[in-house]
């Protein structure tokens, strides 16, 4: 099962990560928290690796909806976005937010589920136009 949506553009890592945070921003989604990785990894471990970027993201009235159904699916919320570099251009993940369905079963999530793809598609829909 493929639990991520990502999309592949040509744009550097820079241009992109603020490409990011604007289309995440058009639809709703505010920026919490920012872990650069690889200079987490430089800083603690002494090990290079490509830029790499995770964007806590977060819709608050989806959040809350998904919140009120289960408040153990703030383990499975969609708000991890990585933007990372990748060969000559950059590529920008999300978790499939329909993998808070499919791992619990808990049908009445699939609203909320599908409100968020259409969300964070958009978004990523943006970025290729933009990027391509």
């Amino acid at each position: 099962m493929r639990y991520d949506r990502t999309v592949h553009v040509k744009s550097d890592f820079a241009t992109t990560v603020t490409a990011v945070r604007e289309a995440l921003a058009e639809q709703g989604f505010g920026i919490l928290t920012e872990i650069d990785v690889a200079a987490t990894l430089k800083a603690r471990l002494g090990h290079d690796m490509e830029d790499y970027l995770i964007l806590g993201a977060c819709n608050p009235p989806l959040a809350h909806r998904a919140l009120e159904i289960d408040r153990t699916i703030g383990l499975l919320l969609p708000c991890n976005v990585v933007v990372r570099a990748e060969g000559d251009g950059t590529a920008v993940q999300a978790l499939d937010p329909g993998t808070m369905t499919a791992v619990t079963g808990i049908e009445a999530l699939r609203p909320v589920a599908e409100a968020a793809t259409r969300r964070l598609d958009e978004a990523l829909n943006a970025l290729t136009q933009q990027h391509a």
